[in-house]
């Protein structure tokens, strides 16, 4: 993991999963106040729900097209942890490396630590642009989290990795987690992943590919008058897209033995939204017959 991000091995943490790993951080800072961008990854939510913490959510909202546009102002002397997803899942919305160097500097003014999810920023083909990791040794309270989940599409086998210059911090993190946490099939699965130099370039670029697919069959039905529906993409900067339409589409496509996940239960979402990955030709091919 050290060679193919290009950190320092002490600054790695493994999980079981990158869940296992907010949820180890949160018990190990206990933190009682703690800031979350909306809507988001709801496991931060019930990381810090596991500590008795206070969220304050800071909504992203669909007239700024989901971006933020400033530092929150809820962000003061009492929060004790931010989390940020980058790309955001499930907005699929990439927030640029400026204005997330602006949130850690408010961080570090107020004494919080800011975890910087970059579990799909591979799927963007722009990850050295975005990334975080280079400030690690600048900064004691960044705290980046990625996972081969995603990135090497491992989901069963549960292995996610944490990334800080902060080792006292890693050590409370280490401490508080279960001892094995990570199975031998895993750490192999990963050892053989990261020496597969040309997986992921090939992987960006069939998400590419499909991707366009996708959003060229949207762009129909969008301009097609005839539709009973209507489609509006907001964000595909990951390996899915982000998009709202009509109340019931989920079900539709459920009918059809088509699951699409229906965001209307993300804080900060309403009924209407919905999430779709990018998948093969084929099941993207099916999808768009059920779509028309």
């Amino acid at each position: 993991i050290a060679e193919f991000e290009q950190v320092k091995p002490e600054q790695i943490i493994c999980g079981n999963g990158a869940a296992e790993l907010f949820f180890s951080l949160t018990l190990a800072q206990k933190p009682k106040k703690a800031l979350i961008f909306a809507p988001t990854f709801q496991e931060y939510e019930q990381a810090l729900r596991s500590v008795d913490c206070e969220i304050i959510y800071h909504y992203l909202h669909v007239g700024n097209k989901f971006q933020m546009q400033e530092i929150p102002p809820e962000l003061d002397h009492s929060i004790d942890m931010v989390f940020f997803c980058n790309p955001n899942n499930p907005t699929g919305i990439l927030t640029g490396r400026n204005i997330l160097e602006k949130l850690l500097q408010k961080c570090e003014q107020v004494g919080a630590i800011l975890v910087v999810d970059e579990c799909f920023l591979d799927f963007t083909g722009m990850a050295q642009d975005y990334t975080m990791k280079d400030l690690l040794l600048h900064s004691k309270n960044l705290f980046v989290v990625k996972a081969f989940t995603k990135t090497f599409a491992i989901p069963g086998l549960r292995l996610g990795y944490g990334l800080s210059g902060n080792y006292e911090l890693l050590q409370r993190v280490r401490n508080v987690t279960q001892p094995w946490n990570v199975s031998v099939p895993a750490q192999a699965a990963g050892i053989a992943a990261v020496r597969e130099k040309d997986f992921l370039e090939i992987t960006v670029r069939a998400v590419e590919q499909e991707r366009k697919f996708l959003l060229e069959q949207f762009s129909k039905v969008s301009s097609d008058e005839n539709k009973l529906f209507f489609i509006q993409v907001y964000g595909y900067a990951a390996n899915f897209i982000f998009f709202r339409s009509i109340s019931g589409l989920a079900q539709k496509f459920k009918q059809n033995r088509i699951l699409i996940r229906n965001c209307g239960n993300f804080p900060g979402l309403t009924e209407g939204w919905y999430r779709i990955a990018v998948r093969t030709r084929q099941e993207n091919e099916r999808f768009v017959q059920v779509l028309y």
